[in-house]
């Protein structure tokens, strides 16, 4: 991108650069179902969502589309689609990121809308601070309904593919984590990753107090779902906290849902506590953050 096109003129014709974006911390706050759309971005390999735009939020000279879906991710790495039919895809998990995920897929978003239908969006504009937010461009009374796929099959929804296409497709869906939401708790999905399987679960929490939440438990001993069912740590992601639990490789993900159902209780308990932590609690704290991750 030229210096140029990095540049706007001011009111009084005089030309100032393009802010660059801030750092969000926790781009998807303010949208109806965080947890899920930290879990889209970060953690869910084939997963889509309808999205509602807001009425009237889209720049002048901009149509709204037919339907507007999140897909967790869609071919080539594309970070958006706008199809002959009208409708518009948008990736969340395209690999783009400006320091605030929210901006990068509106940006996704409007230059799909700008792009001709039956056209892929192979690449975006660098988002700046004038660039809408998702919270700007999407209802956010409409909780995030993600359905999760076994394959990439709704790529090609409601289309004929065969020879590469056809075997494109079918290597992508190889590749596949299997991954199931689970019932007991929101943004809670069992995935099995080689021969051992999983348990993740997006915390609605603010980071520390969830991280505080997790500690009490542990402390405890409370933390693991079950005697089968240890926690084996926690990563940050979208900035909420995300603990993962190791459940039996040859058990169905229903068969986690009763101890998921008690730790969702127990944990519900936990963050609502407003005392100081004790020793006991402060040495487990500071042993679950030695372990963290964070996926940004």
């Amino acid at each position: 991108m030229g210096k140029a096109s990095r540049r706007k003129k001011s009111a009084d014709g005089a030309t100032r650069k393009a802010r660059p974006v801030p750092y969000v911390a926790r781009p998807f706050e303010g949208l109806p179902g965080e947890t899920d759309w930290v879990a889209a971005h970060e953690i869910l390999p084939a997963a889509t969502a309808p999205l509602t735009l807001r009425p009237g939020a889209l720049p002048d000279g901009v149509h709204a589309p037919t339907s507007v879906t999140l897909a967790t991710v869609l071919p080539m790495a594309w970070p958006a689609l706008h199809r002959d039919d009208g409708s518009v895809l948008i990736a969340s998990q395209s690999g783009s990121s400006s320091g605030d995920a929210s901006r990068d897929l509106a940006g996704a978003l409007l230059t799909a809308l700008a792009t001709e239908p039956g056209g892929p969006v192979t690449q975006v504009p660098r988002p700046t601070a004038e660039t809408p937010r998702l919270q700007d461009l999407l209802e956010t009374t409409t909780p995030l309904q993600v359905t999760v796929h076994e394959g990439f099959d709704f790529w090609v929804e409601g289309q004929d593919v065969d020879g590469e296409a056809a075997d494109s497709l079918q290597r992508a869906n190889e590749t596949v984590v299997p991954t199931v939401a689970l019932a007991a708790a929101t943004s809670s999905y069992w995935c099995r990753i080689g021969e051992r399987t999983y348990i993740r679960h997006v915390l609605a929490e603010q980071e520390d107090r969830a991280t505080d939440a997790m500690a009490r438990l542990a402390a405890a001993g409370e933390s693991a779902l079950d005697d089968e069912r240890p926690l084996l740590g926690a990563f940050r992601a979208g900035g909420l906290l995300v603990p993962v639990w190791e459940v039996p490789a040859d058990a169905d993900p229903a068969d986690s849902e009763e101890a998921l159902a008690a730790f969702a209780a127990r944990y519900a308990t936990a963050a609502a506590s407003a005392e100081p932590l004790t020793a006991d609690e402060r040495r487990a704290r500071s042993g679950l953050v030695s372990r963290q991750v964070t996926l940004r």
